[in-house]
């Protein structure tokens, strides 16, 4: 379909798409297996400007939005969802400061990471606090100008590569979410550690670790906006980097199902390609239908946050929940297309499966999106 790109958005898809195909797929494989942290890739994409695509000129960047990210990371994660990760999991955490950060800590950072001379990293989760991200325990206690961070923070992504953590922890328990506040940690400040390297099921490439803060002590400069106002700073972040989580499940979708598409032309049964088989037609349509279902209300919902809607909830949490669960739907699919070869690991397919299945989980999960809507539902209608 026709999704009228600006001629920036336009190459920027045509890179990465070059990109994915001719140095992320051939070695995809290769990092799933052995667990591999892709800081070659890594490099190039810093090489590429790629980590400048959303950052504003002022600060390095090229003076993106949301949709030129969502453009890149769609392409990518066609050949590898995590090694893709790299890239919007450093927007993630990047994006607090973009919004809440004063011009001091602006141009403190930005320059840096929009030249990729660093990853960062989103620690909001906690062992006690996944999707009721208002029970963190990791504390911030005052002392004169500095603040101690305590607590633990684990299924960070970057976690233990990045150099630089947007980190949200309760200054004053009492007050619930408005007792909360957003801080910057570097890496190397006394007292943060990382623990264990997760060991995961797919996005394999991508590191995944704890997150340590044993009395770390943290300039009160390093807050972002103001004390008390973390649990916002930290929900409008996930609205407007929900589309990124979704391209990412876009692009696992549609790998999946051009693979699933080109191994049925090949496949013989019968004495002839499965491919002309109507049932398997039915199957390839849906899922073409649904992929491209799901591109619409992630392409639209980027176009709403970049146009400066402000309450973007709904749309940002309906794109992640669609466009995720057509990952599943499509990868699960396209395995029962591969048939017995799809189970088997000499075959890609499986780990496009692997690969999907956390973007239903992680920033929200997909039953957390349905309350988000739903709630919206109820309080604002049906057609707002």
């Amino acid at each position: 379909m026709e999704y009228f790109l600006t001629e920036q958005q336009q190459m920027l898809k045509e890179l990465a798409h070059k990109i994915a195909e001719e140095k992320i797929r051939p070695v995809a494989a290769e990092y799933d297996k052995g667990d591999k942290f892709p800081w070659d890739i890594v490099k190039m994409f810093a090489d590429l400007d790629f980590f400048r695509i959303y950052i504003p000129e002022k600060y390095g960047g090229l003076g993106g939005d949301v949709m030129d990210l969502v453009v890149a990371v769609e392409e990518l994660s066609r050949a590898c969802g995590g090694i893709s990760l790299s890239l919007a999991a450093t927007a993630l955490a990047t994006f607090p400061i973009l919004l809440s950060g004063n011009e001091a800590q602006k141009q403190k950072y930005l320059p840096d990471l929009a030249d990729g001379k660093y990853l960062a990293g989103f620690c909001l989760t906690e062992p006690a606090a996944g999707s009721d991200a208002a029970s963190l325990k990791t504390k911030a206690i005052r002392d004169g100008d500095y603040y101690v961070l305590n607590g633990v923070k684990h299924f960070i992504t970057n976690g233990g590569v990045a150099k630089l953590y947007t980190v949200f922890a309760t200054t004053d328990p009492a007050r619930s979410v408005r007792g909360q506040t957003g801080f910057i940690v570097e890496d190397g400040m006394p007292g943060l550690k990382y623990g264990k390297k997760e060991d995961k099921l797919g996005i394999r490439a991508s590191a995944t670790s704890e997150v340590i803060f044993e009395d770390c002590r943290v300039h009160k400069d390093q807050i972002l906006s103001r004390e008390g106002l973390g649990f916002k700073v930290a929900m409008q972040t996930l609205d407007k980097s929900r589309p990124g989580v979704a391209a990412q499940a876009l692009g696992i979708a549609q790998g999946a199902l051009e693979l699933a598409l080109d191994y049925t032309k090949e496949r013989e049964q019968f004495g002839q390609t499965i491919a002309s088989m109507e049932a398997i037609q039915f199957m390839l349509a849906d899922m073409a239908t649904q992929v491209e279902a799901a591109r619409a209300l992630v392409y639209q919902a980027a176009r709403m946050i970049d146009s400066g809607v402000k309450d973007v909830a709904r749309e940002s949490a309906m794109c992640k929940l669609f466009a995720a669960d057509t990952a599943m739907r499509v990868t699960t699919d396209a395995l029962q297309l591969f048939g017995g070869y799809g189970y088997m690991r000499d075959y890609p397919i499986e780990k496009y499966f692997r690969d999907a299945k956390i973007t239903q989980i992680y920033e929200g999960t997909n039953q957390i999106q349905r309350l988000v809507i739903g709630r919206h539902l109820i309080k604002k209608g049906a057609y707002i």
